[in-house]
């Protein structure tokens, strides 16, 4: 072996041994500096991630509840609706039942108002009559009775009153 060849040889070892030397001083450097930043790195990564999550669930929980409470409204609703429409028709009911009786009592108010009406009108009419014929009467009287036949009336009158007020 001559010196040149053991030149080459140092050249590469050389080489060989300043390529260790520094990829030794990056994996120094990468542990002692670059790797506790990228782990910190990632380690704030991951709990940023990890409250991402923890934020996911929370609003589909809160999503869940809403949608329960949503389709509880809903249904509160219905039966709310359902009830209203219950509570109209029975109060339409007793409205229409009391208006018709009501209007059935005016009705019959109204009848009894008329049959006296009638017999009120009859009883004028009876009277107008009775009036009538007792005018006509006296004017008849008056040309068929003298001073004598009337003092004899009036006697006799007289005397059927004290006999029953006798008797």
């Amino acid at each position: 072996m001559n010196d040149l060849q053991f030149y080459i040889k140092i050249a590469i070892w050389s080489q060989i041994v300043s390529s260790v030397v520094f990829l030794g001083v990056l994996v120094y450097i990468w542990s002692r500096w670059i790797l506790p930043v990228v782990m910190t790195a990632q380690e704030r990564s991951n709990a940023k991630i990890a409250e991402a999550e923890r934020h996911r669930d929370e609003a589909k929980a809160a999503l869940q509840t809403l949608s329960e409470e949503i389709e509880s409204a809903r249904h509160d609703a219905k039966l709310i609706k359902q009830r209203v429409s219950e509570r109209v028709d029975h109060e339409r009911a007793a409205l229409l039942q009391e208006t018709t009786e009501t209007g059935e009592r005016a009705l019959a108010e109204a009848g009894l108002e008329l049959e006296r009406a009638r017999a009120a009108a009859g009883q004028r009419l009876r009277d107008d009559l009775v009036e009538s014929a007792l005018r006509l009467a006296r004017q008849e009287a008056v040309g068929r009775v003298d001073a004598a036949l009337d003092a004899r009336l009036v006697d006799r009158f007289a005397g059927s009153l004290e006999g029953i007020a006798g008797g």
